[in-house]
């Protein structure tokens, strides 16, 4: 085998039958045959092509390099400046959302009580006889209404319930107020237990007596239901000879909620 690969034959033949070197096409074809058997034309073995001599070049190629492209300073400081640009404004517009939308703590406020009388009854036994004439306002400061589904008023004496009045529900705009007027009435009380305190504070000429005003509704937001409940307590000194307010102190707290419409 290696003998008949160190005996073959290079042979050029052309397609159009010339046998000039100087003449050879890109269409010629180099072709390798063994000794022995170059004398047959129909054996011949293709071997590979012929490269392109000076009368055929390849035709030239270009390679283009592009370098790293760094962007200007100026197009760096406005690109960044509009970035902060886009976060500020989208801060700007979460945060006026909030503000709008964000259900606020109704307020809650014994705005007047007037006495109308008082009197002890010492005889069977102690008793008291109270009159109020109660004025409540419930402020709404949201941007939507709020309905609210019941009011209550409870007057009590040193953390003792002395009776309570009761409203029906109503409606308060869109940051609006609402006022609702009450009256309680309590006759024939027992203050047996607090007898001694209560000749007391008449000797003095004050009276101090403990109001709280809860109130049950509900904020409209939307596809929500914000059921809210707001309360507020009130520490009250009337005075015994005009029967007036002398002195109110009042603090107020709110339960919010969210929940779906049913």
């Amino acid at each position: 085998m290696a003998h008949q690969i160190n005996n073959l034959i290079f042979c050029v033949e052309n397609k159009r039958g010339k046998s000039q070197r100087n003449s050879v096409k890109s269409s010629s074809r180099l072709y390798a045959v063994p000794a022995n058997m170059a004398s047959s034309k129909s054996e011949y073995v293709f071997y590979a092509p012929i490269p392109s001599g000076p009368y055929n070049p390849q035709p030239q190629q270009n390679v283009v390099v592009l370098t790293h492209y760094r962007p200007t300073p100026d197009y760096c400081c406005r690109r960044s400046l509009r970035l902060y640009i886009s976060i500020t404004t989208s801060l700007l517009l979460l945060s006026a959302a909030a503000f709008f939308l964000y259900p606020s703590d109704p307020t809650v406020q014994l705005a007047r009580i007037s006495l109308n009388h008082v009197r002890i009854n010492a005889a069977p036994k102690p008793t008291l006889d109270l009159s109020f004439s109660l004025t409540i306002r419930v402020r709404n400061r949201d941007f939507f209404s709020l309905n609210y589904d019941s009011l209550k008023v409870t007057v009590g004496y040193r953390a003792r319930e002395l009776g309570f009045v009761s409203s029906d529900g109503g409606r308060v705009r869109a940051r609006a107020s609402s006022y609702v007027n009450a009256t309680l009435v309590i006759d024939g009380l027992e203050v047996l237990h607090d007898v001694f305190y209560l000749l007391e504070d008449f000797a003095k000429g004050v009276i101090p007596f403990d109001t709280d005003t809860e109130v049950d509704g509900s904020l409209g937001l939307l596809f929500f239901k914000i059921p809210i409940k707001a309360r507020a307590s009130c520490e009250v000194y009337v005075g015994t000879t005009n029967q007036t307010v002398v002195r109110e102190d009042c603090y107020s707290k709110v339960r919010i909620f969210f929940s779906f419409f049913n």
